[in-house]
């Protein structure tokens, strides 16, 4: 397990139709670091962005997809993507507004 620090566990929003959907119920997209655990997710979110307390995190592990050019073959980089749902009395996320 590597040791991460809070700032490298979030690596960038997802910003898609459906994950700005799941926003009018509090719940936002990362694409994280793939060894972070969920405790390390709510610990990064709370201390990146003022004032959010997070209620769950739900954590999803996405494998490399095989890819071809020419002879060679190999795969893309694996991801890991967490969907994390925020309390009713927190503050929103403010990168997400306006998008």
């Amino acid at each position: 397990m590597a040791d991460l620090k809070y700032y490298d566990v979030i690596l960038k929003p997802v910003i898609t139709e459906a994950s700005m959907a799941l926003q009018e119920q509090k719940k936002y997209t990362f694409l994280v670091h793939p060894d972070a655990t969920k405790n390390q997710v709510k610990e990064a979110v709370e201390k990146m962005f003022e004032g959010t307390k997070v209620a769950s995190v739900n954590t999803m592990n996405y494998s490399g997809k095989p890819k071809r050019r020419g002879n060679i073959f190999g795969k893309t980089a694996a991801k890991k993507k967490a969907i994390v749902t925020l309390t009713s009395d927190s503050k929103e996320i403010e990168i997400f507004q306006g998008l």
